[in-house]
């Protein structure tokens, strides 16, 4: 190997142990402060050995396929969002919907986000009811931010005109058929997202 060859040699073996260093997923803007020269990304970019999940961001090629590329990008491009509705729904295998774009909750008053990919639909929230009910799961090693079961149920019935309310009552359906049935949690949200006397009554019928 000549010597320009186990400089990169050198230099690729050091930002794969960056990239492993960050559960094999990276920023650009992050590997750059940590000392990764932009050349050096482009040039493993080219050589096949990371691969581009969206505009920015870069993943390991040699690590296993990713189960859901597209939540993972959406979660570390924009880290203060949260999946709803929907995309919530779908987490929690709630719906037999197969969403055709993320839909994703933000409080109001923070920067939409610049995504060409994957399609986004975002929801502006009050502080109040952005803030309450949200998880936090794992997927792919990234942690992805999503609506609870009770939560994502009563957003659904709040958002009815815009999801269907169609969507928000199969999903009731099956929480109820699904076990786990917290009426008492459901209830709550239902107040705070003011739908408790529309959500009420559909669930006295499947109780």
């Amino acid at each position: 190997m000549t010597r320009k060859g186990l400089d990169r040699h050198d230099r690729f073996k050091k930002a794969k142990r960056l990239f492993r260093d960050h559960g094999g997923i990276l920023r650009t803007s992050v590997a750059i402060r940590k000392g990764l020269h932009p050349r050096t990304l482009y040039e493993m970019r080219d050589a096949g050995a990371i691969e581009r999940l969206g505009r920015g961001l870069y993943r390991l090629a040699d690590l296993p396929p990713l189960g859901d590329p597209d939540l993972v990008s959406v979660s570390l491009r924009v880290p203060k969002g949260v999946l709803c509705l929907i995309s919530a729904l779908a987490f929690h295998d709630l719906t037999a919907e197969i969403p055709h774009e993320i839909h994703l909750a933000l409080e109001r008053g923070a920067e939409r986000p610049r995504l060409k990919h994957p399609p986004l639909r975002v929801f502006w929230f009050s502080p109040r009811m952005f803030r309450a009910g949200i998880e936090s799961h794992e997927v792919d090693g990234v942690a992805v931010r999503v609506y609870g079961r009770e939560k994502t149920l009563a957003d659904c019935f709040r958002y009815r005109n815009k999801v269907g309310l169609d969507v928000g009552l199969e999903a009731l359906r099956r929480y109820r058929e699904g076990g786990g049935l917290n009426v008492d949690r459901l209830l709550h949200f239902a107040r705070l997202c003011r739908v408790e006397n529309v959500l009420r009554p559909y669930l006295e019928m499947l109780l």
